[in-house]
């Protein structure tokens, strides 16, 4: 069995934040609230945050039960947050995103996304 190789890249992030944008995210017509993925996709580009926390606008990343759904991602962990809504909350994600690249490191969350934290997975596999 051969030896399992792990690839690497040059360009290397200090993190990423998912969005998502699938069936029920930002789904205004539905009555969910807008995901303003163009002025996010400008902003981080403006401010030069692509090159170390990376930016993705997804298709469903789920739980579609609720809507607005964000994913932080850094070398050490996953946190999933859900029910984003108003701008403010976009302000926020982009300020600390901007103060993170600055300190070269994922910092605390901001404060405005406290009680939006969501546990997408099943803690015990044996349950139905």
């Amino acid at each position: 069995m051969a030896e399992a190789t792990i690839l690497t890249t040059k360009r290397l992030v200090i993190g990423q934040v998912l969005v998502c944008r699938g069936c029920c995210c930002g789904a205004v017509d539905r009555g969910r609230p807008e995901v303003p993925t163009e002025w996010l996709k400008a902003e981080w580009r403006r401010r030069g945050l692509l090159k170390r926390l990376q930016l993705t606008i997804s298709g469903c990343l789920g739980p579609c039960d609720v809507p607005n759904v964000i994913v932080i991602a850094s070398e050490t962990s996953v946190h999933w947050y859900g029910n984003i809504a108003g701008m403010e909350m976009y302000r926020d994600i982009l300020d600390w995103a901007c103060a993170s690249v600055a300190a070269n490191h994922l910092l605390e969350i901001p404060k405005s996304f406290a009680g939006h934290s969501i546990e997408p997975f099943r803690k015990d596999a044996a349950r139905g």
